[in-house]
């Protein structure tokens, strides 16, 4: 009986652990599959449906053939999402890359002198001895350093051409890099002298033959120049130049380019050198050759900051001046300009002469001499303060032989000119002439005043000056009347707008307002009448402000737009004065308005006025609303 119950008993054990064992393989089968469903999901949804999964207990494993590295390392990034990436298994390939590109063959020669170093990469097929060899015998060589490496690719066919062309170019230049590629060298060397360069190159470039691309830099030291000279002539045989000197290319191209200008058509010959005595040689230089060219003949000649012009026997007095005055004004400071006319060592020759010229556009030109420096900052400074510094075009040449008292004969002249709208001063030691045209009736008075007070007793000056009514402001300005009609013009088919309930002016009247403006200045002073006016709406007390406040808003705008307000009288009328029914939205519309009336018609009901008021009016109210205190719009 007892060993029954421990049967038993044991039996069932048995089963239990039998029944567990089963129950934990299926669990990990499961467990197996779906992982490896979850993880075959997730890489099809990624485009990696290259890649198998396969489930080995809880590890699964990726096969397959990945396009590239970077898509295998995507396949396994994804499955360590999906499950531990420690159960994450690599059993991909990856699809074999093409063969390398070969590498770029290149050589960097540097010698200086005795030393010459080598780096770059050569093929293996270069026979590398017999290179090393062959630069160790150059002239002059005394050691080689050797950093080249190799590699074992094929040897490009134009190689060992260019690499002999190097290895010859390097024997004439002993300070110098040598870079070459197969079919390229570019040749970076110093020359003793400027021939020894024009040689070199020669000499380099009949030796690159075939498929050799050649670039050359060769350098050689500037001379340097004392004096830093330039010499420029025209003459019947043409323009020429004895001497140019420059400090740098873009100098000589700007030296060059000037003196095409004017004529010349030789050789782009122009000396680089060292000891140019300022940085702005090149400006100098370019300003007295065109300068040259506008006198015709002649010379100039540049000795460091000294410049000489030498005007031609044909050259023309007045242009001689006006040219000299303007290169005076244009040369940079530290350069001195010393001009000579023909038949003249030091003085211009002729009656010493200053001309002010008034365009009818307001434009100002000083021509002929004045004494020295200060004298020509002075007129120039005070021609600018009357006429504008943008009007002013100052060409006039300083002669320090001028009588004593020039200087104040020409400003006394410029200050004439300034009464008239167009016209000429001419300055001379006997005699200031005016001549002209004017809209100022007592402009002939006003100039005999300046010359006199100016000139003091004994000094002669002869006035003609023709009085214009068309450039008189005040004959040209319409009558009143006129005025109230282009007013009403403009007006005609707009309106000033208020905002509703104010007197603030709404944007798109600005516009009228401008206008409105423009015409009352031009009219000049007149004696007008805002008048505000409003409908019949609201409380009447409160209309006769709002009409007041609108009023006195028009002259505050027109008075910001600079127009000759101090005439003007801003009255609100409310709504006393309607010019049409009440009872109508029109009529109201109508009602609400500004007048302008000349003030002496101001009191026969401004019927000669311009209505003009806010488009956005009152709102209509009813009757309960007419009671209230309401203000009309």
């Amino acid at each position: 009986m007892r060993l029954s119950t421990i049967t038993i008993l044991g039996g069932t054990f048995a089963a239990a652990a039998g029944l567990s064992v089963v129950v934990a393989m299926f669990a990990a089968l499961a467990v197996e599959r779906t992982s490896a469903d979850d993880v075959r999901f997730e890489l099809d949804r990624e485009a990696l449906a290259w890649a198998d999964v396969t489930a080995n207990g809880l590890r699964i494993q990726l096969t397959g053939t990945a396009p590239s590295e970077a898509d295998r390392f995507r396949a396994m990034t994804v499955a360590g999402k999906v499950v531990d990436a420690s159960r994450v298994i690599d059993g991909m390939e990856v699809v074999a890359s093409k063969g390398i590109a070969p590498p770029r063959f290149s050589i960097e020669l540097l010698r200086n002198e005795g030393r010459l170093n080598l780096i770059g990469l050569i093929p293996a097929a270069t026979d590398r001895d017999a290179l090393i060899e062959r630069l160790s015998k150059l002239p002059g060589v005394t050691d080689v350093s050797d950093l080249l490496e190799t590699a074992d690719y094929p040897m490009p066919e134009s190689w060992p051409l260019t690499l002999d062309y190097a290895v010859t170019a390097l024997r004439d230049l002993p300070r110098s890099k040598i870079s070459l590629s197969a079919g390229e060298v570019t040749i970076t060397a110093m020359a003793a002298s400027t021939d020894r360069k024009r040689e070199l190159e020669s000499t380099l470039e009949r030796r690159a033959r075939g498929p050799i691309d050649l670039t050359l830099d060769i350098s050689a030291p500037r001379p340097v120049i004392t004096p830093f000279t330039l010499r420029y002539l025209i003459d019947d045989q043409g323009a020429r130049f004895d001497a140019c000197s420059a400090d740098t290319e873009s100098s000589r191209t700007r030296i060059i380019t000037a003196a095409r200008g004017t004529g010349y058509d030789g050789e782009d010959r122009c000396v680089l050198g060292l000891g140019v005595p300022s940085p702005q040689w090149a400006e100098a230089t370019s300003s007295a050759i065109l300068a040259l060219g506008r006198i015709g003949q002649g010379s100039v000649t540049l000795s460091d900051t000294d410049v000489t012009l030498i005007a031609g026997a044909s050259a023309d007095r007045a242009t001689f001046d006006r040219v000299v005055g303007e290169l005076e004004n244009t040369l940079p400071e530290v350069f001195a300009l010393h001009a000579v006319y023909p038949d003249d060592d030091a003085a211009p020759q002729g009656p010493a002469e200053f001309t002010a010229i008034l365009s009818p556009e307001g434009q100002v030109q000083l021509r002929g001499r004045v004494r020295d420096d200060l004298s020509r900052d002075g007129a120039d400074s005070y021609a600018k303060s009357r006429f504008g510094s943008d009007n002013v075009y100052f060409a006039a040449r300083m002669d320090d032989t001028l009588p004593e008292g020039w200087s104040l004969r020409v400003l006394a002249g410029i200050e004439a000119l300034t009464n008239l709208e167009n016209g000429t001063v001419i300055v001379t030691e006997d005699n200031i002439a005016t001549r002209g045209t004017t809209g100022n009736q007592d402009a002939s008075a006003d100039i005999a005043r300046i010359l006199s007070e100016r000139l003091g007793e004994g000094q002669d000056f002869t006035i003609d000056v023709t009085y214009d009514e068309k450039l008189d402001p005040d004959a040209a300005r319409p009558t009143p009347e006129e005025c109230i009609a282009d007013v009403q013009a403009i007006q005609q088919n707009r309106k000033i707008n208020f905002e509703p309930g104010s007197a603030t002016v709404t944007g798109d009247s600005r516009v009228i307002l401008d206008d409105l403006a423009r015409v009352l200045t031009f009219c000049g002073p007149v004696a007008l009448e805002i008048g505000g006016h409003t409908d019949s709406q609201g409380r009447e007390t409160m209309n006769l402000e709002l009409s007041q406040q609108r009023a006195d808003t028009v002259l505050s705008e027109l008075r910001m737009r600079r127009a000759p307000v101090e005439l003007f009288v801003a009255t609100g009328f409310g709504e006393t004065q309607p010019i049409e029914d009440n009872s109508t939205e029109e009529g109201r519309e109508a009602n609400r308005r500004i007048e302008f009336n000349l003030l002496d018609a101001a009191a026969d009901g401004g019927d000669s006025g311009l209505e003009t008021d806010g488009e956005n009016g009152a709102e209509e109210t009813t009757p309960e609303d007419a009671a209230e205190e309401t203000t009309s719009e």
